[in-house]
């Protein structure tokens, strides 16, 4: 299921999507994952950029395809074409933002019409700023719906890697 331009690999490989509102900082997360850099200016992405991303698990390699969605509206292209074929998403808001956690529940649905029982995180982003509009204990979208939730900083490393492993854990079995 690689692009065109991706070479298939000879160890596990999952098609992750990622969704969320725009700026909630899902490339970020991404880039920070493939060059360890933290990327200060938002640029929305148009469409969909993927990117092959490694990871070492206890029982070996595993990669994700990410698929990192536009979430402007404006530029969200084939949206639910993109979901096709995905095996476990990632939907993120952003924790300084009150907006972006109340349309979870939005991508949430979308992501289910198209994919049905795929492991899905639910990511609360930008826990190192101060100015937090969305406090933990208000995060409850994830009981109903039986999602794992974690708080995560692409910008400090914070929990960083826990959603790509808990998602490996639950696909590798």
């Amino acid at each position: 299921m690689a692009l065109p331009n991706q070479q298939t690999v000879d160890y596990p490989s999952f098609k992750l999507v990622i969704v969320g509102d725009g700026g909630t900082g899902k490339t970020t997360f991404v880039k920070r994952h493939l060059t360890g850099e933290f990327e200060k200016k938002y640029e929305p992405t148009i469409g969909v950029e993927v990117h092959p991303l490694d990871f070492f698990t206890n029982c070996g390699k595993i990669r994700f395809y990410c698929w990192d969605t536009a979430g402007q509206e404006k530029f969200g292209g084939l949206r639910d074409g993109y979901y096709i074929h995905g095996q476990c998403a990632i939907i993120m808001f952003d924790v300084t933002a009150r907006l972006t956690y109340k349309n979870v529940p939005t991508w949430h649905r979308d992501l289910c019409r198209v994919c049905e029982n795929i492991p899905i995180v639910l990511c609360g982003n930008k826990v190192d700023v101060k100015n937090r509009q969305v406090k933990a204990k208000q995060v409850t979208f994830h009981r109903k719906k039986n999602l794992q939730y974690y708080e995560i900083s692409a910008k400090s490393n914070y929990n960083f890697e826990k959603p790509f492993l808990y998602l490996a854990r639950k696909l590798a079995g």
